[in-house]
């Protein structure tokens, strides 16, 4: 897994401009949280496809931008959470044990 970490407000404008041409993903990480590790080793032993970005965002040390995600993109703040975009906006999010690689390629593919 290739993660391309989420530190700054303005990858969010990239993220929605990256979407229109293929699927962006952001993992919503605690690095405090035992069902939030547990959903990024599951997503880790998983093959990625090399079509789909994935961002992953420490929720510990950016709480402000897990905010502003959560108001961009128009979904709940949940931890740990998964985010799929395309064509700038939230098609499919998930959270806790829900979380499966299966479900983010089903839907990229989908939508």
């Amino acid at each position: 897994m290739n993660w391309i970490s989420l530190t700054s407000e303005e990858q969010l404008a990239q993220i929605q401009e990256a979407s229109f041409l293929k699927p962006q993903v952001i993992f919503k990480h605690s690095t405090r949280c035992s069902i939030s590790s547990t959903a990024l080793h599951r997503l880790e032993r998983a093959e990625a496809p090399a079509d789909i970005d994935f961002y992953y965002l420490d929720l510990i040390q950016y709480r402000s931008l897990s905010a502003k995600v959560a108001e961009v993109f128009k979904v709940k703040h949940e931890s740990p959470q998964i985010l799929l975009i395309k064509n700038g906006q939230c098609v499919y999010h998930e959270s806790h044990f829900a979380i499966a690689m299966e479900e983010i390629v089903e839907n990229a593919l989908s939508h």
